[in-house]
């Protein structure tokens, strides 16, 4: 099974909490300075590899990114799934420990 592209995404991709991409997307949003973003990004990646969902991360290093506010984001990493740019499910990451696999295959299930 061929997986899809991990999609780089930015502020500009995202307008009143919409994101601007037709279709059913996973992004996660994650922070180059935090341990459980770095532990988690590897399984993200391999998940959009190996899955036919397009895939997108948000790095939202910087606490001025206005995605934290938008979005509600308190914890990262976290996973959030759009469809046709409405927010439809997310996975907030948990406090000192971030998220697991099984916390991606929720996010992810239908």
């Amino acid at each position: 099974m061929v997986g899809s592209m991990l999609v780089r995404l930015t502020s500009r991709d995202f307008m009143n909490g919409k994101l601007n991409r037709p279709g059913v997307m996973v992004v996660m949003f994650y922070a180059d300075w935090c341990p459980f973003s770095i532990a988690f990004k590897p399984m993200f990646e391999d998940f959009a590899r190996k899955e036919r969902l397009d895939c997108g991360e948000v790095n939202i290093s910087h606490y001025e990114d206005p995605l934290w506010e938008q979005f509600q984001i308190t914890v990262v990493p976290s996973l959030l799934v759009f469809k046709d740019g409405e927010l439809i499910r997310r996975k907030d990451g948990v406090p000192l420990r971030g998220l697991s696999k099984a916390d991606l295959d929720e996010a992810t299930s239908n």
